[in-house]
């Protein structure tokens, strides 16, 4: 049996809450990632595989962060569950990287003018997709730094996948950069006032970690529950969706932009629910605690006579 599994997703992606309407694009979008049509395990039926038969899971959360949701996680898995905090990044280094032209472009926009949009890069959007995203940034009206995962065979400035015009008609008031970003050094730069992201943990992480409040476009795995999460706690809002297969336009992302960072009424609730959030992620001593109680866990298991080994 394998004695250790890593649990990433939060605890809400599997314990239902009766406040919290799953859409049907997101139902049917994780059924069908138990199934496999070349015979080949799925990367969720492999994960069940080794959850059926691991003796305990690591979960990346803790307490503070989900206190009414994690504890019902080890009922519902039938075995032990360890939190072990939510493993942020050190925002050591974020003056480090000067000399990115990115951070030089910040260094020159008012205090907390700027949205930064980064989507990651594991599965980057649609040209059509693409083109509707940056029409609703520019509708929006706000400052923003676009790093733009380029798709195979498109220009290095980006011009054959954004809309005609558009680089031209921002200039000035936003940049794109489809190279790599010194992200934690963005997120950390006084001229940043919010962050548009997939809600990945760790992208989650590291914008909470400065207390940025959140404009949401989540796409697959534990990416909508903690969209779901961080829009429960009133850190940000998600850019609205079709209900039946998920899909945006240019006028929900504006709309959802302009709440985040220009109207004061609704900004100024994200903005300091995003601090309150801030101060359970870049709490270093909390989570040291979370991974020393970790440790002692492990020890205690294998001293109970279990194996060793992780998966």
């Amino acid at each position: 049996m394998v004695p250790l599994v890593m649990f990433h997703p939060n605890a809400t992606a599997m314990v239902k809450d009766p406040a919290t309407v799953v859409p049907r694009y997101e139902s049917e979008q994780g059924e069908a990632q138990f199934h496999s049509d070349d015979g080949v395990m799925s990367i969720a039926q492999r994960f069940l595989f080794i959850l059926e038969r691991c003796e305990l899971v690591a979960a990346r959360s803790c307490m503070e962060w989900e206190p009414d949701f994690l504890p019902q996680v080890a009922p519902l898995l039938h075995k032990p569950v360890v939190p072990c905090g939510l493993l942020p990044p050190t925002p050591e280094g974020v003056h480090g990287e000067e000399e990115n032209a990115a951070v030089r472009w910040l260094d020159a926009q008012p205090p907390g003018s700027v949205l930064y949009v980064v989507l990651g890069s594991e599965a980057p959007l649609p040209m059509e997709k693409v083109r509707e995203l940056a029409l609703g940034l520019e509708l929006a009206g706000t400052r923003f730094l676009w790093a733009l995962k380029k798709p195979g065979g498109v220009a290095n400035d980006g011009g054959e996948l954004l809309p005609a015009g558009f680089l031209e008609r921002t200039r000035g008031e936003g940049l794109v950069t489809m190279g790599w970003v010194p992200q934690i050094s963005i997120l950390g730069h006084g001229s940043v006032g919010a962050f548009l992201t997939h809600c990945g943990a760790s992208s989650l992480m590291e914008g909470l970690l400065f207390g940025r409040p959140l404009v949401m476009l989540p796409f697959f795995g534990d990416q909508m529950p903690n969209a779901r999460l961080m829009e429960g706690k009133k850190v940000g809002l998600q850019v609205p969706r079709d209900e039946d297969d998920g899909s945006f336009d240019r006028h929900g992302v504006a709309s959802a932009v302009r709440a985040v960072m220009v109207d004061e009424e609704t900004r100024s609730v994200y903005v300091a629910n995003a601090l309150k959030a801030q101060g359970i992620v870049a709490d270093k001593e909390l989570h040291e605690r979370y991974i020393d109680d970790f440790v002692e866990q492990l020890r205690s298991h294998t001293a109970d006579g279990s194996s060793t080994g992780a998966a």
